[in-house]
């Protein structure tokens, strides 16, 4: 692990649209999620932080948003591990997957859905974040993972696309 401290990335999923009919899990992006997905990439890059390892859910707008994102990452990504329960999990649970993230892995984004992107968001800085669609919170922690629900850690950066538009 290199020195420093962990960095979770915490994003929300960018604006979906309606599927009338179709089941919820397969909601794809507007061309606005799109562009804020991408534009989230760019600004993730511009800061050094590439992940290491994702975590995303595997509903079609969380897996379009991380694509949209890695496309701007500027290097070679790991492959997302699409975790069935970040679909419909709370932050407490999602606390638990982050804890068996490996010791070597220094930089963590999770892509996945409101309430609980939010919730985790607050939980891992210590503090209450707007997060609207494709948010981001980075929170530095002081580690190891398996730690992650004992205390928040600090907020090292964050990002809406409202504030990229400012």
């Amino acid at each position: 692990m290199g020195a420093g401290p962990l960095r979770l990335v915490v994003m929300r999923h960018a604006k979906a649209g309606k599927l009338p009919g179709g089941p919820d899990f397969e909601r794809p992006l507007t061309a606005r999620g799109h562009r804020d997905a991408a534009a989230a990439g760019h600004w993730l890059a511009g800061r050094g932080l590439q992940p290491d390892a994702v975590l995303c859910s595997p509903a079609r707008r969380t897996l379009q948003t991380w694509q949209a994102v890695a496309a701007e990452l500027g290097r070679e990504v790991s492959v997302p591990n699409l975790d069935d329960t970040l679909y419909t999990a709370d932050a407490a649970a999602i606390r638990e997957i982050i804890a068996a993230t490996a010791p070597d892995v220094t930089t963590l984004l999770c892509v996945g859905h409101n309430p609980a992107m939010a919730r985790l968001a607050a939980d891992a800085t210590g503090q209450p974040l707007e997060f609207p669609t494709a948010a981001i919170a980075v929170a530095a922690l002081p580690g190891p993972w398996a730690s992650v629900a004992d205390g928040p850690g600090d907020l090292a950066a964050y990002w809406t696309p409202k504030l990229a538009a400012r």
